[in-house]
């Protein structure tokens, strides 16, 4: 199973958010799977059309993912995902 980890940042939206196992074989499989147990992480996530927003990172064994539009960059049974907002501003 893949490991989705969360940054703590996340947690000012969601105060259960804790590190996820679950089974997939893309990123866009896992993190429909995690709003199962967090309801509107999605779309906290994802924006209209299932792209990851600006305003997010998703990384997998530490390289950021590739295909931020359909998120169909694949996992091996073990990866870990990590997800966390990205800084903006000045």
């Amino acid at each position: 199973m893949a490991k989705i980890k969360f940054t703590a940042a996340l947690k000012r939206f969601f105060p259960d958010l804790e590190e996820l196992n679950v089974s997939g074989t893309t990123v866009g499989e896992v993190i429909k799977k995690a709003e199962s147990k967090y309801p509107g992480i999605c779309n906290y996530l994802l924006d209209e059309r299932g792209a990851v927003r600006r305003h997010m990172n998703i990384f997998v064994k530490g390289e950021l993912i590739e295909d931020r539009k359909t998120l169909k960059d694949r996992l091996g049974k073990d990866d870990e995902i990590l997800i966390f907002q990205a800084l903006s501003g000045g």
